[in-house]
């Protein structure tokens, strides 16, 4: 039986996606074999990342100013390649501190020698909020500023995207990325684990100007390094095939559904009423302020914390998974990205006001 499953990601993906991979599982365009199975050289597979990239760049509305590269390392990896591709040692940059992504990312920068500024920092807060738009000054001389738009763990997301001015703008989308409609050409640097909206783990997606590229350290491993991956292919060494793959499947699903726009309708809608369920009850609390609640991970907290295991018990047993909340913040999470249908989340609306009648 299929579950609604609620994970932070790795994440439920599209039904007709995954049964798709299923009948093309042992006979992959009729070569005898799995596309797990097939070289990454050869003309088959070379096709079916060159079909991943253009689905992106046309879903996600990239121009041909920026390279589109398939990874691997996950967003974590890319905490070490940025200061690796974009400064010298002792260069400084900015970044806005708003949870515990953003503090892994600064962590690295750290480690990377940089001169590190954190224009905004929601400590104050316990990293509940987002800083308001225009409270923060950008450094002139950064050499980009660094931001998370959406933490998933505090379910923490920013209702803008940030002026950087000349400044290049670097965003950690891992949880936000094929949500909803987004200017490109606002960014310097995209980049995103896939495991959440746009296939497994082990492939991570960078969306890079040109023109930050072929700035490396010398000392940067080839791997890392965006513009020997830009002249491969992102096939330098062996890609993550499969996680190519379903992510051309995946981005085939997004545009027979809508695109972006129809996407962002729909989770705008499923937000709004599990958030709404949430607000009016006194069983359940939302900790993130208002203006700043995410859309994808959905934070919240029962009155009665001795009844959060009943509460897993049951709602796993309802069919609702993977709403423990993360160990550093404890209660409940609900994810919710592309994948969770409005069927899912209501639910879960209803498991847990049926929870509530029972037990409060």
């Amino acid at each position: 039986m299929r579950v609604y499953n609620f994970s932070a990601g790795p994440a439920m993906l599209p039904l007709p996606v995954l049964e798709r991979a299923q009948s093309e599982l042992v006979d992959w365009q009729g070569s005898g074999m799995s596309v797990t199975e097939v070289s990454h050289r050869g003309k088959a597979f070379v096709a079916c990342a060159g079909h991943a990239e253009q689905m992106l760049r046309t879903v996600l509305g990239v121009g041909d100013d920026y390279a589109v590269l398939f990874l691997q390392g996950g967003a974590s990896g890319q905490f070490a390649a940025i200061p690796m591709n974009l400064t010298a040692p002792g260069d400084g940059i900015d970044l806005i501190n708003t949870g515990s992504w953003s503090k892994k990312a600064l962590a690295e920068a750290k480690r990377q020698e940089l001169d590190v500024t954190v224009v905004a920092d929601e400590k104050a807060s316990n990293y509940s909020a987002t800083p308001a738009q225009g409270s923060y000054a950008v450094s002139p001389g950064a050499a980009y500023l660094h931001y998370t738009p959406n933490e998933t763990i505090g379910g923490v997301e920013f209702g803008y995207v940030p002026a950087t001015g000349d400044v290049p703008l670097v965003a950690d989308m891992s949880s936000t990325i094929l949500s909803r409609p987004l200017d490109v050409g606002q960014f310097g640097v995209i980049y995103a684990g896939a495991q959440k909206n746009m296939g497994p783990a082990g492939l991570c997606v960078v969306v890079v100007r040109r023109d930050l590229l072929g700035r490396a350290r010398p000392s940067t491993p080839s791997i890392l390094d965006w513009q020997q991956m830009a002249e491969n292919d992102s096939m330098l060494n062996t890609p993550p095939t499969f996680g190519i793959y379903l992510l051309g499947l995946i981005l085939d699903w997004v545009a027979e559904n809508g695109g972006l726009t129809a996407m962002g309708e729909r989770n705008r809608a499923k937000a709004q009423a599990l958030y709404a369920a949430i607000d009016g009850s006194d069983f359940y609390r939302n900790p993130v302020a208002v203006d700043s609640r995410s859309w994808m991970n959905v934070p919240f907290i029962l009155a009665n914390p001795d009844l959060d295991g009943d509460f897993l018990a049951r709602a796993e047993a309802a069919g609702l998974t993977n709403l423990k909340g993360h160990r550093s913040v404890g209660g409940m999470r609900a994810s919710i990205y592309n994948a969770m249908p409005a069927e899912g989340v209501q639910a879960l609306i209803d498991f847990m006001k049926e929870f509530e009648r029972t037990r409060a």
